[in-house]
């Protein structure tokens, strides 16, 4: 099994990519893989954290890898779910350390996002869109500078100078870990019902829908 790497990320934007890849196996944590298949549930150690944000009833909360396969072909379902919904949709990085440029991804994410969450999420779409044209750190940071000119952004060649961004990727990271992540992605839907249960895993996607709405009926209640 491989094994995600807690490391302080070099940012420099082109080589810190293989850096990460070159240093992903140095450090066994827990297993954890992309999705292949009918995923199992996840035995949640810790709930604490699945719950909606203050002010919602009910929430999606996914872990995701960027550059997850099954992540990709998941991500246009769970952004219509939240728009029909009009429901947070709480994205969580979970970097797999098979995938030699996710963890990149995830911190240049986090640089959009401090210009905007709106643009932070739009480039995780739009890696998500493009991520079978991206097969390395080079390729990565290649799409990143486009998508940054294209947005008006100006992209230093140092991202994150200091490592708090890789500290959040990090952090994101390690409460999937007391959670149990397994695989990626993994998402539930998470209510504030009093009488029903806090938290259910989509497991079947075709079911996400009818998920929702019996999250909604219940927070009612």
């Amino acid at each position: 099994m491989h094994r995600f790497l807690s490391l302080r990320l070099v940012s420099r934007p082109i080589l810190a990519g293989f850096a990460l890849a070159a240093a992903f196996g140095a450090l066994i944590a827990i297993p954890a893989h992309a999705q292949f298949g009918a995923p199992e549930m996840t035995p949640v150690h810790d709930p604490s954290a699945l719950k909606p944000p203050s002010g919602a009833r009910v929430a999606i909360i996914e872990f995701e890898d960027l550059e997850c396969p099954e992540c990709a072909r998941t991500n246009p379902l769970l952004k219509e779910a939240a728009a029909k919904y009009d429901i947070p949709w709480v994205r969580h990085d979970f970097p797999l350390p098979q995938h030699n440029w996710s963890f990149q991804a995830a911190v240049n994410a986090r640089f959009f996002d401090t210009r905007s969450k709106t643009l932070g999420n739009d480039y995780r779409d739009e890696v998500f869109a493009n991520q079978s044209s991206i097969e390395t750190p080079v390729e990565l940071q290649q799409f990143t500078q486009r998508f940054a000119s294209q947005h008006g952004v100006a992209l230093p060649f140092a991202i994150d100078p200091m490592g708090h961004l890789s500290d959040e990727v990090k952090a994101d990271y390690e409460l999937g870990q007391r959670i149990g992540i397994e695989h990626t992605p993994t998402i539930w839907i998470v209510t504030n019902a009093a009488h029903a249960p806090p938290f259910a895993e989509v497991v079947d996607r075709s079911r996400l829908f009818q998920m929702i709405d019996t999250a909604l009926a219940e927070s009612r209640q």
